[in-house]
């Protein structure tokens, strides 16, 4: 049994017969006509976005792209306008990045639904190598953790809502368990997210060696650019011509971080065990059983919160769950709903405080 509280009232994912396959549904928004549908469905997602360099605090400085609603101006307007709003923070997977199709689409749908949508960057994925010289790896969470300050400081009146594919996913989940995070934070939500990184790695292993080639020629060319970058970091081709997952990994860590091993940089980023105990804000995951990188069995070695909810689906393959070629995937649906339903609680919560307040009675307990 899942971890958190199951999903009953969401409708279920029933894809046509075509889209059941789940390596059909990992692949199919790689095609070019599924690319091409989802940025015409973005439109105006994009043709609004302004850059937006974050400053995550250390020095270090996040690529995000920031479409406002309409009604609320230009993405280049002054910080703290006045009002309330919402701001979605989407955050694409690894190698992925904010021009992904999935964060297009996810994007486009959100704009749709009334709220602003700041589509980030990890460090070094899309066009940002040359924003911090040292490398990315996935431990890095204080930077995301600094760029929800970074929005709730430009934005003070806004409602933050993070969405997040794979590793992504993995990340915003993190951040909601994070005690550094923006307290304008109304919750969370993770398609198909790395649970356990051993885990994945060993499906990623065992599995198609598609996606292995994958990875490692959008991380061998992810590198390289990098180095372009900054010249003077070491040559990475020694470890490039291994064109192994877990070897590249592996030297990497060893080079580049404080973890002294493999096995501890991948126990960093896991979700599992006790990791999720202290979220601080609402959080829901969708997964497939179909998934071929994420074991939906490891959802079961997830803490149990009551902030927690798992919607399990038959089909949906990795970050997948396409119901129709050209319209909102089954993910974006759901990631709106929850949206929608943290609002919903959020309001209703601050409206028994206020209630509260008038009769000498609060709800939460006191903080210390």
């Amino acid at each position: 049994m899942p971890a958190g509280r199951p999903l009953t009232k969401h409708p279920a994912f029933s894809p046509p017969r075509a889209l059941r396959n789940g390596q059909v549904q990992t692949t199919i928004g790689n095609l070019p006509l599924m690319q091409w549908l989802a940025r015409r469905r973005g439109a105006m997602l994009l043709a609004n976005a302004r850059e937006w360099l974050l400053d995550c605090g250390d020095g270090v400085r996040l690529q995000g792209f920031l479409s406002l609603a309409k009604g609320h101006g230009r993405a280049c307007e002054a910080p703290g306008e006045p009002g309330e709003r919402r701001i979605a923070l989407v955050l694409h997977g690894w190698e992925g990045s904010a021009e992904s199709c999935y964060v297009v689409s996810l994007g486009a749908h959100l704009l749709a639904n009334g709220f602003d949508v700041l589509r980030l960057n990890l460090r070094d994925h899309g066009e940002s190598h040359h924003l911090n010289r040292e490398i990315f790896h996935s431990c890095r969470l204080a930077e995301v953790v600094g760029a929800t300050r970074a929005v709730a400081e430009r934005f003070p009146q806004a409602r933050i809502f993070l969405a997040g594919f794979s590793l992504g996913g993995n990340f915003v989940l993190r951040v909601s368990a994070d005690a550094g995070a923006a307290e304008t934070i109304a919750g969370a939500v993770a398609i198909s997210p790395i649970l356990d990184p051993a885990v994945t790695l060993e499906a990623l292993e065992r599995g198609w060696s598609l996606y292995r080639r994958y990875f490692v020629r959008r991380w061998s060319r992810s590198l390289r650019r990098k180095r372009r970058a900054w010249p003077d970091l070491p040559d990475f081709e020694s470890l490039l011509r291994t064109q192994d997952l877990r070897s590249m990994t592996q030297g990497l860590v060893r080079q580049f971080t404080d973890f002294e091993s493999l096995e501890a940089y991948l126990d960093g980023y896991a979700i599992t065990g006790q990791q999720l105990a202290p979220l601080r804000f609402p959080a829901a995951i969708l997964l497939a059983e179909d998934d071929p990188m994420i074991p939906a069995a490891d959802l079961a070695h997830l803490a149990r919160s009551p902030r927690l909810t798992v919607l399990r689906t038959r089909h949906g393959g990795h970050c997948g769950f396409v119901e129709q070629l050209n319209g909102p995937s089954f993910a974006d649906q759901f990631v709106v709903a929850q949206f929608e339903r943290f609002a919903q609680d959020g309001a209703a919560s601050i409206s028994a405080d206020v209630a509260g307040s008038r009769t000498g009675v609060s709800r939460h307990p006191a903080r210390t």
